[in-house]
Order: structure tokens, then C-alpha cells, then sequence
């Protein structure tokens, strides 16, 4: 294996192979000519904690509550407008 500096970017992206593509570390470390240690030493660094997904998550349900609302409440007020207007036409 080469010895070698490695940009941030590339170790970022050798982190992300393994935690967001689930690549096994040691394909990754053969792959990207890097030392298996290495890989474990830029996960520990770069890789983002289990409970930021889960706060991800979350802020995700709320945005998703909020759109549903609000388009539940368009929908209800089309309902009433179409019910409206064919009242009339009649």
C-alpha cells in the first residue's frame, strides 16, 4: 500500500463508501491503495453520528406533517369551491 497524503475530500469520500454504499472496508482499502487502519481512522473522523440521522429524521416527519396539512387544507377548500360552483351551475 502506498504511503501517501490523501486530500479531505478523498478521505470523505472513502468514508462514504463504506457507511452510505455499505462497501466492506477491506474492498475499499484494496480499491483506493489505503490501509484499512487508515479507512478506520477517517470513518472514526468523518462519519457522522448515529443520532444526527435520527434528528434528520425527525425534522423530516415535521416538514412532511406541515406540507400534509397544508395541502390537505387546499384540497378541502377545492372540494368546497367545486361543490359551490356546481351548485350554481345547475
Amino acid at each position: 500500500m502506498g504511503t501517501g497524503s490523501f486530500t479531505e475530500d478523498f478521505k470523505r469520500d472513502a468514508v462514504a463508501q463504506i457507511t452510505e454504499r455499505g462497501y466492506p472496508v477491506a474492498e475499499v482499502s484494496q480499491r483506493l491503495g489505503v490501509s484499512p487502519h487508515s479507512l478506520y481512522a477517517w470513518k472514526k473522523k468523518f462519519a457522522k453520528p448515529a443520532g444526527s440521522g435520527e434528528a434528520d429524521q425527525a425534522g423530516e416527519i415535521r416538514r412532511l406533517k406541515k406540507e400534509l396539512a397544508r395541502v390537505t387544507e387546499e384540497r378541502d377548500i377545492l372540494k368546497k369551491a367545486t361543490a359551490y360552483f356546481a351548485r350554481d351551475a345547475k
